[in-house]
């Protein structure tokens, strides 16, 4: 099992959790892991126990996107988060969330979570300019791939969806 580690900018942990790397595609890795309890989660509702989370992670890409399916099998929604690109080491991957979250449901609508956060954190930590931008421009990205229904090097990312 690989560990995950979700960081703030300090570095300080936010979230961990384990899952399976199941392929490797150039600089994307792509795990696969279950909820082994239920989840109250504060944008997402309940998550059921047996939910199992698909993570595409770029080791080059200012963000990672899950893809949540119920234990039926079915597609529960898409969840992505802008982050500074992981490090992989040592069975460890960790990655800087920078705050700004999009949610998007089977049909593939997307909505910007979490702005607030990013504004009250980017202040706190003193995100650089550069880095600022780079969110912004990543966001936009983000959104336009919800809009094409296409992600670059992961062509059967959204292939499930309804």
């Amino acid at each position: 099992m690989i560990a995950i580690n979700s960081r703030k900018f300090d570095g300080t942990i936010r979230r961990s959790w384990h899952c399976e790397l199941v392929e490797r595609r150039s600089s994307l890795l792509i795990f696969v892991g279950e909820f082994d309890a239920d989840v109250q989660h504060s944008e997402l509702g309940r998550i059921q126990k047996g939910t199992v989370s698909y993570e595409y992670y770029w080791l080059d890409r200012w963000y990672n996107i899950f893809r949540f399916h119920e234990p039926s099998g079915k597609l529960r929604n898409f969840y992505c988060n802008i982050s500074m690109p992981p490090k992989f080491e040592n069975d460890v991957l960790d990655y800087v969330d920078l705050d700004i979250d999009v949610l998007a449901g089977p049909d593939l609508a997307p909505t910007v979570l979490d702005r607030e956060d990013y504004e009250r954190n980017a202040e706190l930590f003193n995100y650089p300019d550069e880095l600022r931008a780079k969110v912004e421009i990543t966001l936009a990205e983000l959104l336009e791939h919800f809009e094409k229904r296409d992600v670059p090097g992961a062509p059967d990312l959204f292939a499930t969806s309804e």
